[in-house]
């Protein structure tokens, strides 16, 4: 994978819930790495065939591994103004050099993203 592929940034991100000073819970957002991913939308691929286990996923992400930063399915992906909750995270060829992501597009009760 070179960087030429990994043409899109995308931000990872984590709810974080909080207290404040009066002793509520405040849950927001917190950018945890803005970085650059391979994107793959689902078609009707022999890649995807093959993930039919998944059906859930709308896209793979694929990017180098960030140091200090584990990937796990309680983050999410903001990608060209969508979101994505992180289905599956696997080391691809156990190399620990990319992380591969299949995520399911977030879409709002109305239908609209």
């Amino acid at each position: 994978m070179s960087f030429g592929k990994m043409n899109v940034f995308a931000d990872i991100k984590a709810i974080v819930t909080t207290k404040d000073s009066e002793g509520f819970t405040v849950s927001e957002e917190t950018t945890l790495a803005t970085i650059r991913v391979y994107r793959e939308g689902r078609h009707g691929s022999v890649r995807w065939a093959n993930l039919a286990a998944f059906s859930e996923a709308t896209d793979l992400f694929r990017f180098r591994v960030i140091p200090n930063l584990t990937i796990t399915t309680e983050h999410f992906i903001e990608c060209d103004g969508e979101r994505f909750h992180i289905t599956s995270v696997e080391n691809v060829k156990g190399r620990g050099m990319y992380i591969e992501v299949l995520a399911k597009k977030v879409v709002a009760t109305n239908g609209k993203s």
